[in-house]
């Protein structure tokens, strides 16, 4: 499997955890919903990646990025570290691993 891949399955995993985490502590349906949507797409883009279709990495590294995006947003406009930071720094080294994948050739 693609060391690319492995990022994507294991942000998919943080995304997940976090929309559960969010559901649990403030019954936010949304945190649920996208946190488990995001994770649904990573992991898409993982199982393309590694069965050799030109788009999975793509995908996998196009999620990451609005995902980081996303996160930056919420975290200027709210100034809460938690989850933004954690998200944030996640997403970019996820995204920085499946470059370097790319550039690999794994």
């Amino acid at each position: 499997m693609p060391t690319g891949a492995l990022y994507a399955i294991a942000y998919a995993a943080l995304s997940a955890i976090g929309g559960l985490i969010g559901y649990i502590q403030a019954r936010s349906q949304a945190s649920l919903v996208s946190g488990l949507v995001s994770a649904l797409l990573l992991l898409v883009g993982a199982w393309l990646w590694q069965a050799g279709v030109a788009g999975g990495a793509g995908m996998a590294m196009g999620v990451t990025a609005a995902l980081v995006i996303i996160f930056i947003r919420r975290w200027m406009q709210t100034r809460r570290a938690m989850p933004a930071v954690i998200m944030i720094v996640a997403g970019v080294l996820a995204f920085v691993g499946m470059g370097f994948s790319l550039l690999g050739g794994q």
